[in-house]
């Protein structure tokens, strides 16, 4: 049941509710939407809601609005991105994209907060090297993340990771030529302005947030990360 005055648009429940059924596969082998009479029925609301759930679908690139011909997914297979031991983004997508690229937005050094300095292993204010970056495959931003790693250890960091546009390739730098994910959590969330400014999505996507930890095969803490993905491009499996 959509949920009236609470604050989220119709419309944009609406849109929610459709790109979670094209995610899970509910509509024909075509790709073809329901017409706007039938959504408007299901939802029940007038055609000019469900138009524009359609349209910020469209301006995300999920569906494709074809004059005379309804409406069609643009896009329905997301990445699937490998969860293991050794967790690494370009070599988990090797096979199911032909390009790959990292973007440096933000860097900094800052003082560790607690959450930081407990998953690193150092004193709160220790210093850490802070990067905000964006991934993406094929030329579809597929993730951003903010990474933090210990300042001392991994000082011009942010540079190696500009010049190779890889976390792995600029670890080698540092004399880092293989690391382990020591965990992984994952939860859900709504996409903030920012994940709609750089990853190019419409209000009410979908993300899945990791916070993770690499360590050194000395188990010694190098990587905690938050990343975020939206739900409708990328999907995780868990490796062992």
């Amino acid at each position: 049941m959509l949920q009236r005055q609470k604050g989220v648009a119709i419309w944009r429940q609406i849109a929610d509710r459709i790109r979670t059924n094209v995610s899970a596969g509910l509509y024909d082998q075509a790709g073809t939407l329901p017409s706007e009479m039938q959504l408007a029925t299901e939802f029940g609301v007038n055609r000019h809601t469900v138009r524009a759930a359609i349209a910020a679908l469209s301006d995300e690139g999920l569906l494709l609005v074809e004059k005379g011909k309804g409406t069609r997914i643009a896009r329905k297979d997301r990445f699937d991105f490998p969860i293991s031991p050794r967790t690494r983004f370009t070599a988990g997508l090797a096979d199911q994209a032909q390009q790959f690229s990292g973007e440096l937005l933000r860097e900094c050094m800052e003082q560790a907060d607690a959450e930081v300095a407990t998953y690193l292993g150092l004193s709160v204010g220790a210093d850490v090297c802070r990067l905000e970056t964006r991934r993406s495959a094929d030329g579809q931003a597929v993730g951003r993340a903010i990474t933090w790693l210990p300042g001392q250890r991994f000082a011009g960091f942010a540079e190696a990771f500009r010049r190779k546009q890889s976390i792995t390739k600029a670890f080698l730098d540092f004399g880092v030529t293989d690391y382990l994910r020591k965990s992984t959590e994952v939860s859900a969330v709504h996409a903030d302005q920012e994940d709609l400014d750089i990853l190019g999505l419409t209000p009410g996507a979908i993300m899945l947030v990791t916070r993770s930890l690499n360590t050194d095969l000395a188990d010694q803490p190098i990587q905690y990360s938050i990343t975020r993905f939206p739900a409708d491009r990328v999907q995780f499996s868990i490796r062992f």
